[in-house]
């Protein structure tokens, strides 16, 4: 090899030598266990993703981020999540000058002195019949992975949304709550039918709804009897008569596959 081609060569060699370990550093959180950035972090959380996400990470319309750790991703994969958003959901881009690469690393670095240990209980369950069990029981009403229902939400990522005992209390217990576009509604027509369903779109004047059969209908209040909104989920619930723990712990399984992030999204 030519003198100066070696030279060339070496120059390269201790450049990446020198460059790399820096590169491969910025893939951890710069802020982590800064107690100043922790306390702006917590402040650039609670104004940004506290209304979806809770106060405590644990979810409201948004899924339970204090579990994204112990679940395997990565500082940089969560960076790029919140900078990039998660196509067709409610995630959006944190793009600058909205948030910059400094807020969004301090947010991390507060979320995760709320992270939930790993779980140290091998899950229990059998997903094989837990999938049978969600067609049977829950498909009806939501989807996953392209397949069941619209009048619940779409489930295919409740395995990074939700916790296990998350999911058992909503289960066993049902839901107290609901989100936008679920919310069940009566309406009684002027002929005195009942028509059920979950909201869609409502202004002054009128009504849209999804009914039990998944038909959307439109409905002028002035014309209607009476436009009721349900105070509760339509989510039953389903006891120990309706499902065993065995055949519990076996759906649960299953529902935590579900973990449907979008390929575009770099996911670590």
């Amino acid at each position: 090899m030519p003198a100066m081609t070696w030279r060339l060569f070496s120059t390269v060699v201790v450049s990446w030598a020198l460059i790399g370990p820096a590169l491969h550093a910025q893939t951890r959180n710069p802020y982590e266990d800064n107690p100043d950035a922790i306390l702006a972090g917590m402040g650039g959380y609670r104004v940004r993703c506290a209304d979806c996400h809770g106060t405590d990470g644990r979810g409201v319309r948004g899924p339970d981020i204090t579990t994204v750790w112990s679940t395997g991703r990565s500082d940089e994969g969560l960076f790029n999540t919140i900078r990039r958003g998660v196509p067709n959901t409610e995630m959006p881009a944190f793009a600058a000058p909205r948030a910059s690469d400094r807020d969004i690393w301090q947010m991390l670095a507060y979320l995760k002195t709320l992270a939930a240990p790993a779980p140290t209980d091998p899950p229990r369950g059998n997903a094989e019949n837990g999938a049978k069990l969600f067609r049977t029981l829950c498909a009806a009403c939501h989807k996953a992975n392209g397949t069941g229902g619209r009048l619940g939400p779409d489930l295919s990522r409740i395995g990074t949304g939700r916790s296990r005992d998350v999911l058992l209390a909503r289960i066993r217990r049902g839901s107290e709550d609901f989100r936008a576009g679920f919310e069940p509604v009566t309406v009684t027509t002027a002929d005195g039918a009942t028509v059920q369903g979950v909201k869609k779109n409502e202004d002054l004047f009128s009504v849209q709804i999804m009914d039990n059969r998944e038909r959307i209908q439109g409905y002028e209040k002035d014309k209607a009897k009476a436009v009721e909104n349900g105070k509760k989920s339509a989510m039953p619930v389903f006891g120990p008569d309706r499902l065993s723990d065995s055949d519990l712990d076996d759906l649960l399984k299953y529902l935590q596959t579900l973990r449907g992030f979008d390929p575009t999204v770099k996911q670590q």
